[in-house]
């Protein structure tokens, strides 16, 4: 319920909304409960005594009422549908602004397919709780109070059956409660699987033709589909159970009033009039009960929504600004000073340990490793993605963690390993790295990247769609376009991430040569060919999370034994040409 009541912090300019639609309520129950007493009158005194007038008057009087009843009711509507929505634009809004918020740390508690899920189908949980909750809520419980009063005012006696009604009533609502309320959150979890797969089979769908495995996507698909299938139809079946159950006491009910108001009215203590009039309130009574269980239940499941929506909103920042922090990057030097790293707390082993390194400002430095080295971990600490968990970076000679975290992004422009293209043209897509450029500074970039060579030949040049993800190019061409949005932030490092390892060596040479001619900035190249690295100002070795070695490409060459590896399995064709194949020869 706390989670709950935060949420509706939210509602903002709509919180207007939600009070005019339950005084809405509140006044089309006033003039729906007033028909019943004018009914009354109207058999007893109207019909009775053939009074033609009275009868035409107390009809035009129902007649009134249950139009203002419409009309309150109509625009209940309205003002409800604006408050349910717009809340749930808000607490949207407010869910993604937080996860834009979160650290690479943060996004690992969560899957994408669980964010999805609690961004659209727990937020629509909670706008029908309003949309469909907030009338019974208000309604029923005037109903209830004004129609129990009633009823005992025009038949104490008869209004007696309530009080045994009431508990079969209550213990019935317990029951179904009890049992579905933990049930709606295995519902979501469900939902969330299958939201995961079908993100999944979506995105690499290519990879699932490519190894003709649609059948086995198909199956995995199906046992999901199939969970939230068998979970929904535990968790409806038992909530569907109190309308029945309600029905049952509620003719039950009727029976007995109209058993013992017959039997009053054929002694001369009740008039036909009271027992209509009384049999309306009894139905709008027995309908407030069922509304109540209604949104008893409603509220059950939007508890079950609002605590997983309260878990994104609530999610700790491991990642943010200090309280005065610098704003403005001297330079690009880099410094690690006994720099150790792990991704989680409780890991037993580190990703990186014991790091230190010097990169001078505007320093071109080639990082080489095999799988698993940690390079990539390495150069994501610089722009704060992770925070080390012992030593310390710094960059422009201060921590990184003494800098506001968006001049220090601003200032670190990164090319990724998987590289990340939007929907929508080029140039938006270039504008990321500069919103303001112009035509004559985007060809420019393009040309660095040598992303200009395909552009010309698009329809449409820069204006021309990359469709979803940018599936409209070829993944070297997504390398190049990458480069070109990363050149464009005019940053003070550059950082690129095995990012030419789809294009062939002649671009890639024509791409290191516009690097070249970059003064200022400092690069750093993480890469699996050496012709990508030897013409660098020094080349970083990564063993094991660790610094193996560090030097220029001649002086690795003759004194490091991985370096001489690499070289010759890349350069001579294999390792029989390589030092330690000569070395065995002689």
């Amino acid at each position: 319920m706390r989670e709950l009541r935060r949420l509706l912090s939210y509602l903002g300019p709509y919180r207007r909304d939600m009070f005019i639609g339950g005084l809405l309520v509140f006044v089309e129950t006033v003039f729906e409960l007033v028909i019943p007493v004018l009914m009354a009158d109207l058999i007893d005194v109207g019909v009775e005594h053939r009074d033609l007038h009275y009868i035409v008057g107390k009809g035009l009087q129902m007649g009134l009422c249950a139009l203002l009843a419409l009309v309150t009711g109509l625009l209940y509507a309205r003002f409800a549908a604006r408050a349910a929505y717009g809340w749930g634009a808000r607490v949207r809004e407010a869910q993604y602004e937080k996860v834009q918020s979160y650290a690479f740390s943060n996004l690992d508690r969560f899957e994408t397919g669980s964010l999805v899920t609690r961004m659209t189908t727990d937020v629509t949980v909670l706008q029908n709780a309003v949309n469909g909750g907030l009338r019974p809520l208000v309604r029923s419980p005037v109903m209830l109070v004004m129609g129990l009063g009633l009823s005992f005012w025009m038949n104490a006696e008869l209004a007696l059956i309530f009080v045994v009604c009431a508990p079969i009533l209550a213990l019935i609502l317990f029951l179904v409660v009890s049992r579905v309320a933990p049930m709606y959150s295995r519902l979501q979890k469900a939902v969330d699987r299958l939201n995961n797969v079908v993100q999944e089979g979506l995105t690499a769908i290519r990879a699932v033709k490519a190894f003709v495995r649609g059948e086995y996507e198909e199956d995995k698909f199906q046992s999901v589909n199939q969970e939230l299938m068998e979970t929904s139809q535990r968790t409806f079946h038992l909530a569907v159970l109190n309308l029945p159950a309600f029905q049952f006491t509620m003719y039950t009910a009727i029976v007995l009033i109209l058993w013992f108001g017959g039997g009053m009215i054929l002694e001369g203590g009740l008039q036909v009039g009271e027992l209509t009039g009384f049999l309306s309130y009894v139905l709008q009574v027995m309908n407030s009960f069922m509304m109540i269980s209604n949104v008893f239940l409603l509220l059950t499941r939007s508890l079950a929504s609002a605590h997983r929506i309260a878990e994104v909103l609530d999610e700790d920042i491991v990642l943010t600004s200090p309280e005065d922090p610098i704003r403005v990057v001297p330079d690009g030097s880099v410094d690690y000073q006994g720099v150790s790293f792990k991704y989680h707390d409780d890991a037993k082993a580190y990703a990186l340990s014991g790091v230190d390194l010097h990169i001078k400002a505007g320093q071109t430095v080639g990082i080489l490793g095999g799988t698993g080295s940690a390079k990539t971990t390495l150069v994501q600490l610089i722009p704060r993605l992770y925070d080390v968990t012992r030593g310390s970076v710094k960059v422009g000679g201060h921590d990184v963690r003494e800098y506001d975290l968006t001049a220090l992004r601003d200032a670190v422009g990164i090319v990724l390993q998987k590289n990340v293209l939007f929907s929508g043209t080029v140039r938006e897509n270039l504008q990321w790295g500069d919103r303001e450029a112009d035509d004559e500074t985007l060809w420019a970039a393009c040309r660095a990247a040598c992303a200009d060579e395909f552009l010309e030949k698009m329809p449409g040049g820069l204006d021309a769609d990359l469709g979803q993800g940018g599936v409209n190019v070829s993944g070297g061409q997504k390398q190049r376009l990458c480069i070109a949005r990363a050149l464009l932030k005019k940053p003070k490092i550059l950082i690129f991430d095995d990012s030419t390892s789809a294009v062939d060596t002649a671009t890639e040479g024509k791409i290191r040569s516009a690097l070249a001619g970059l003064t200022g900035v400092t690069k750093i190249i993480i890469a699996q060919r050496v012709t990508s690295v030897m013409h660098t100002d020094l080349i970083v070795i990564l063993e094991d999370g660790r610094v193996h070695a560090t030097g220029t490409h001649a002086q690795l060459l003759a004194s490091d034994p991985i370096y001489q590896e690499i070289y010759a399995s890349q350069m001579k064709g294999g390792e029989e040409h390589g030092p330690s194949a000569q070395r065995e020869k002689a």
